[in-house]
């Protein structure tokens, strides 16, 4: 009796790969739903007690991290980064993030439209004034713009979009420069994604702790995880099945 070895190897080879995507889709991150992702950073806050501005300064230095991996100079090269900040938590990352990319020798420039009283966010911008990164309410041309950075809402966004932020909506919606969207893709419903008219296309997703249920829906090229502080008890209370980060890196690709 001869056996035909190319069959039997493609069998062979076909049950590692199913035993392999089987082993991948056990271990596969969870995804947060708003209400989940809320509590997780009551307790982060609470019980762990870290502080607003220590986790947006690690938040912050993620996303500018996995848009250096995604994104080298020579790409953007004499470009700017426009990096468009709402007047919540996610817009406090994004201040963080435009200042690390400055130090990262990259060209930020910040929208900043609706700026808030609280003191964190004062220092965030004067930090980044400091560094003569330039802070503006008027919405920039874009033409001389290699990537945006959408970090506008966050996971406890609601719909609709507030007229004040329709014009840089409709921006990202229509323009063919590449998307870098912090956390959650801004006018996105945080469980169910896109919205029926159509919304932003990021190319790159940089979820936070964790990635939220919209995630499923990301169809760019790149998602990483950033953050890098979520305590092991958490993780493990949550069922959040993060990957292991590799080295001493702040962020991972997912």
């Amino acid at each position: 009796m001869q056996i035909n070895l190319n069959k039997f190897f493609n069998i062979k080879s076909f049950v590692q790969s199913f035993q392999q995507c089987q082993a991948k889709l056990s271990t596969m991150v969870k995804l947060l739903g708003q209400q989940e992702a809320i509590n997780i950073d009551i307790e982060l806050f609470n019980d762990y007690k870290y502080s607003v501005d220590q986790l947006m300064e690690l938040a912050g230095l993620s996303c500018a991290v996995a848009i250096a991996k995604c994104y080298s100079q020579d790409i953007i090269a004499n470009k700017t980064v426009l990096i468009c900040c709402g007047p919540g938590n996610n817009g406090g990352d994004g201040l963080v993030c435009a200042r690390h990319l400055k130090l990262f020798n990259y060209n930020p420039i910040i929208y900043y439209p609706k700026q808030t009283n609280k003191e964190l966010y004062q220092n965030l911008t004067h930090q980044c004034r400091s560094m003569n990164i330039p802070v503006v309410q008027t919405l920039p041309t874009t033409t001389d713009c290699g990537l945006i950075v959408d970090a506008l809402f966050g996971f406890s966004f609601k719909p609709p979009v507030r007229p004040d932020f329709l014009p840089v909506i409709d921006l990202m919606k229509s323009t063919s420069i590449p998307i870098a969207s912090v956390d959650i893709p801004s006018g996105w419903d945080v469980e169910n994604g896109e919205p029926e008219g159509g919304g932003i296309k990021p190319d790159l997703l940089i979820s936070l702790t964790a990635p939220k249920k919209c995630a499923a829906h990301f169809k760019g090229r790149f998602h990483y995880l950033g953050g890098r502080f979520v305590p092991p008890g958490l993780a493990e209370k949550y069922q959040l099945s993060l990957p292991e980060y590799p080295g001493t890196e702040c962020c991972v690709s997912l």
